[in-house]
């Protein structure tokens, strides 16, 4: 990336240029995207693609996980792991070609707990902020931080803290400005922990609510100030993601949470499923006031806000659209089938795959669901999509003995 847009990506997180994050506005290098929310508005996908069709390369995975592709300039990195022999892994293709470029194994050994039938030993997306690639894994009765150089020596590695898994591990860290964050809900409790970037040095940690819960910690600027955002054990929790404080919180959605928050100007939304089923409207301005609530919400998939309006596709596929100041439902459809990955929004499309492998593609339309396309590839996708330069990246299981392929899906 250019200097410009270095110093210019510095300024707009208001932290100095020695910590500032090197991506480009068009890499999609961490969780949920380059601006935390799953939104792309700047680039133009392809709406339809087959195994014979507009896929532009696509690249065998070594084992099996959960885990979202990152791509940060002419790499993709991906998290995986090795089941049998209980090896966790981060491999590197490059975006151009898919050729592998390297692997480097960085856990191999127990991992103490049950898991999930849905759940893997490699669901936490990676992050990467220019320089360093970060990776966060069970293993043991822990949860593992580890930073690797873009070609794949490893730089640190630290014991973040203790876990005990309910049902596995799936969290993905978040960046921001010199740290990354790093949740470890777990039912005996855990806690959010800030490592330094360049080190793993601890900055700060702060202790969470007991809950086997799975949500990912997400830093959004609302109300006018940074806050990290996080659901779970029925509390919707903000914290100062400098110090680690908690600033406010408020009761919502469900026990145990997967969906990442979103926001728009001064309030957040959230959804959980799970044993509730709710998804909720807070002012984050301190005083944790709800200004609505309905009885429907997702578990596993997040959300997407648009225009003033939620679009939700539920674990069960059904699809439905929430006037984001009042909680109205504007219209309610099914897709069908049953789903794991969150939604993109590029453009006016959203893009969202489904467990059978099936991608659905509909219009962001608060008056109706609006199909564009469905496109089929192997027998099933659990991994959330991942845009880049006008391409799409999907990690999919395929028809042969559950082998997994990276797809570059362009023209």
């Amino acid at each position: 990336m250019n200097l410009l847009v270095t110093a210019l990506f510095a300024l707009a997180q208001n932290f100095p240029p020695d910590d500032a994050i090197a991506v480009n506005p068009q890499d999609w290098p961490w969780w949920r995207g380059p601006n935390f929310n799953a939104v792309v508005s700047d680039q133009k996908l392809v709406t339809q693609w087959s195994e014979a069709k507009n896929v532009v390369w696509k690249a065998p995975v070594p084992g099996r996980g959960h885990s979202s592709p990152i791509i940060v300039g002419s790499r993709v990195f991906l998290a995986t792991a090795d089941e049998k022999a209980k090896a966790q892994s981060v491999l590197c293709f490059d975006r151009e070609t898919g050729k592998e470029l390297w692997r480097t194994k960085v856990h191999e050994g127990a991992v103490e707990g049950r898991y999930h039938g849905k759940n893997t030993l490699a669901s936490s997306t990676l992050a990467c902020d220019g320089k360093l690639v970060f990776a966060v894994f069970h293993h043991e009765s822990s949860i593992w931080a580890t930073a690797l150089d873009l070609d794949g020596k490893q730089v640190w590695q630290e014991k973040v803290g203790k876990f005990v898994s309910h049902w596995g591990y799936s969290a993905s860290p978040t960046l921001y400005r010199s740290t990354i964050i790093i949740a470890t809900d777990h039912k005996q409790g855990g806690a959010l922990f800030a490592l330094e970037r360049a080190t793993g040095k601890l900055r700060w940690e702060t202790p969470r609510p007991p809950a086997p819960s799975y949500a990912s910690p997400i830093v959004l600027n609302v109300a006018k100030k940074d806050q990290l955002l996080i659901a779970g054990a029925n509390q919707i929790i903000s914290y100062d993601p400098d110090t680690g404080k908690q600033l406010w919180s408020a009761k919502g959605t469900s026990l145990e949470c997967v969906s990442t928050i979103i926001a728009d100007g001064d309030r957040i939304f959230a959804t959980g499923g799970f044993p509730d089923k709710e998804t909720l409207c807070i002012r984050a301005d301190g005083s944790g006031e709800v200004v609505w609530r309905v009885k429907a919400g997702d578990f596993v998939p997040s959300q997407i806000l648009h225009k003033g309006h939620i679009y939700c596709v539920l674990d069960n596929g059904v699809a439905f659209c929430l006037n984001a100041d009042t909680g109205k439902e504007t219209w309610k459809d099914r897709l069908g089938g049953a789903f794991s990955a969150s939604p993109i929004l590029v453009g006016e499309n959203i893009y969202i795959p489904s467990e059978s492998g099936k991608t659905f593609v509909f219009q962001a339309n608060p008056n109706k669901l609006e199909l564009v396309a469905d496109n089929q590839l192997g027998k099933g996708i659990y991994a959330s999509p991942a845009v880049s330069r006008g391409r799409l990246y999907l990690r999919v299981v395929s028809a042969d003995k559950g082998q997994e392929m990276l797809y570059c899906i362009g023209q």
